[in-house]
């Protein structure tokens, strides 16, 4: 079992790499100055500290692919330009995954989906408490010849 004091020393080694990697983006400029919604062609446009502008459709935003105009247009900067949020849906998005994540591979695509599963909020909170009232997730069909094949 950890002492207090290895857990804090861990906890300062972390916050301290943290802090490094968060001053590195911001030096390559890979934090929002802006973010706006354009109704005409249904995109988020978020423009970074380094002068680069994106254009992402929404329907290609979880979250925001269903979202009526006037809630995405709400769109605000937070968290010194490492996000975007949504404060009517209750919704975050990193800045640095969004960008990294229009122009990365489907395997960068399912890391970001892995990280976004560990997300947590009091909008995911009872909803999986809903859920669980319902008797959980649904199982997986058994394909027939699968039943067959312990047999």
């Amino acid at each position: 079992m950890a002492t207090r004091a290895q857990i804090a020393t861990a906890v300062d080694v972390q916050f301290a790499a943290s802090t490094l990697a968060g001053k590195e983006r911001r030096k390559r400029g890979e934090v929002a100055v802006s973010a706006t919604y354009e109704r005409s062609g249904g995109r988020l446009r978020v423009e970074l500290a380094s002068g680069v502008a994106v254009l992402i459709p929404v329907r290609k935003i979880e979250g925001l692919a269903d979202a009526k105009p006037s809630v995405i247009a709400s769109v605000e900067i937070a968290g010194g330009g490492y996000a975007l949020h949504w404060q009517t849906l209750d919704l975050d998005l990193s800045v640095p995954d969004l960008v990294a994540g229009c122009l990365g591979t489907k395997a960068w695509m399912s890391s970001l989906a892995r990280q976004a599963g560990k997300s947590t909020s009091r909008a995911k909170t009872a909803a999986a408490r809903v859920n669980g009232r319902k008797g959980g997730r649904p199982r997986k069909p058994v394909a027939l010849e699968d039943r067959h094949a312990g047999h």
